[in-house]
Order: C-alpha cells, then sequence, then structure tokens
C-alpha cells in the first residue's frame, strides 16, 4: 500500500494540465476534460491575479483536483436558481470540479482542496460558491462530501449533462448512451 500521507498542495499550472486531464477523464468519462477546456478553465480561475483552483500532487502526480471559477469569470445559467441563493449571483464563484483519484478518496484531499479554493475565491471577492453535484457518483459520495463541507441542496436538475453528451462528446461512466444524470444544485456559504 503505498504512503498517502505526504500530499503536497498547489495552485493549478500549467505544467499540471497532462495531470489534471488524464485524472479527470478517468474519474468521469472520456473527453470530460480536454486540453481546450482545461485552458479555459484555468483561465476562469482567476480574479485580481489570485487563482482559486487547486491540484493535490502525490510523489509529484496529479492525485486529486479542484477547479473552482472565480465569481467574476462564470455566468449564471439554466441550471442555475439564483432567485434561491438569497445573495447576489455576482458574488458567488463556481466549483467547477473536484475530483479526487479512487486510490486516493478517503484521505480528506478534497475537503483540503475545497478549503484552499474558498480561501482563495473569499480574497478574490465571493461570499458563497455554487456547484452542479453528480448524484451518480459511487455511492453518492459526491453529494455527501459536499453537504459535509457545507454545502446545502437548492435544486435538482435532470438531465444536467446530457447536452454534452449528445452535441461535445462527452462519455458518461454510468449511463448507455446519452447521459440522463441528475445534477444537484448546491450552494456553499463563507
Amino acid at each position: 500500500m503505498q504512503n498517502k500521507t505526504h500530499i503536497e498542495y498547489a495552485p493549478l499550472a500549467n505544467s499540471h494540465f497532462d495531470g489534471v486531464i488524464e485524472l479527470g477523464n478517468a474519474v468521469h468519462g472520456d473527453n470530460y476534460l480536454t486540453d481546450e477546456l482545461i485552458n479555459d478553465y484555468y483561465n476562469k480561475s482567476f480574479h485580481n491575479e489570485i487563482n482559486a483552483s487547486w491540484v493535490a500532487l502525490h510523489n509529484h502526480k496529479v492525485v486529486g483536483f479542484r477547479l473552482t471559477f472565480a465569481h467574476s469569470q462564470w455566468q449564471v445559467d439554466n441550471w442555475c436558481t439564483p432567485s434561491l441563493w438569497q445573495l447576489d449571483a455576482d458574488k458567488v464563484c463556481y466549483f467547477k470540479c473536484n475530483t479526487v483519484s479512487p486510490d486516493m478518496q478517503g484521505t480528506g484531499i478534497g475537503s483540503a482542496l475545497l478549503k484552499k479554493s474558498i480561501e482563495r475565491a473569499k480574497a478574490q471577492g465571493a461570499q458563497a460558491g455554487l456547484a452542479h453535484i453528480w448524484l451518480a457518483s459511487p455511492g453518492n459520495s459526491a453529494f455527501k462530501y459536499f453537504s459535509k463541507n457545507g454545502g446545502e441542496l437548492i435544486k435538482k436538475h435532470p438531465n444536467k449533462w446530457r447536452y454534452i453528451s449528445i452535441h461535445e462528446g462527452y462519455d458518461c461512466p454510468v449511463c448507455d448512451g446519452y447521459c440522463e444524470c441528475e445534477g444537484a444544485e448546491m450552494l456553499l456559504r463563507f
């Protein structure tokens, strides 16, 4: 069994892109992340030169990542219900994705990455973070993790990732054919 105690954390940088793409696609399905998407997500991580996205490294290998869009770098869409947030939408960052290698889950990496992103998002001026949680994660672990860290359920959205499975080549790891997974819109107030 590998030593899981020595984890290094670093703000997401270009040198991490290949490892993030590889891990993201292994966990979430083919084409979940691409070179084009990771570049876009990286740029959306910044506000006032502060980067809110992080990686976890074990023996110099990416074993986890948290992609967070600054409150000024994303737009509310059809999957968002700002009327239920009880705060200004322009003060909410977007927690795009949290991923931990399956063999490293349960070691606190996901929570540590979230805390680091919250710290940076607050420094950017955000008052809360929004996430769309994949309710089909094994054992509903994503929902449990985000709830444990203070996330509150706002609304459930059927077929949250169907569009990208039809039009952008996303291959859901649990659905046959097009993705029919439900996403939970969750808000974490700082």
